[in-house]
């Protein structure tokens, strides 16, 4: 296959009704940064025009495309649920484990409660998670989950371009 410069769809992250601005923040700018899309799922625990929201995305805003959704049922309707990765403590199955491609949608529960469980529920085998080896962490920053879940995508669609420039 050719090269024909033509760039794939770009990777979503999609967060259920973040609480907390930096989080928030940070990744937009995760997202900024590797031509992603940041998918906010509302209610939001903070204002869009939050100070540390701002701060945490530095100047970058400009440079980060945002869809905002009014709850998580409109957001579910749109989609195409084999494109949908959902990200918890709640299961075993390692995030290494999925065949990401571009386009598809990263899912990210808020830092507190992470996802409802109606969701882990309905989309069960769609669930992963980041593995740790320290039963006393209960789980990870929500911005660091999301850049090392992007990134597996990223690096997985690497190779997967990379394999296939030469066929």
């Amino acid at each position: 296959m050719q090269d024909t410069g033509k760039k794939s769809s770009p990777f979503h992250i999609a967060l259920v009704e973040p609480e907390i601005p930096p989080n928030t923040g940070s990744i937009a700018r995760l997202c900024g940064a590797t031509d992603s899309v940041l998918d906010l799922i509302h209610p939001l625990g903070f204002s869009t025009d939050d100070r540390h929201l701002k701060r945490a995305g530095l100047d970058y805003w400009e440079h980060v495309r945002i869809n905002h959704w009014p709850d998580v049922d409109a957001f579910l309707e749109a989609q195409d649920e084999q494109r949908l990765y959902f990200f918890t403590t709640k299961t075993r199955r390692p995030y290494y484990e999925a065949h990401f491609r571009p386009g598809d949608c990263l899912v990210f529960g808020r830092e507190t409660r992470g996802l409802p469980e109606e969701i882990l529920d309905l989309y069960q085998d769609r669930c992963y998670t980041i593995p740790m080896t320290n039963p006393n962490i209960r789980s990870l920053n929500l911005a660091m989950s999301a850049g090392i879940v992007l990134y597996e995508a990223l690096r997985q669609q690497a190779i997967s371009s990379s394999c296939c420039r030469n066929s």
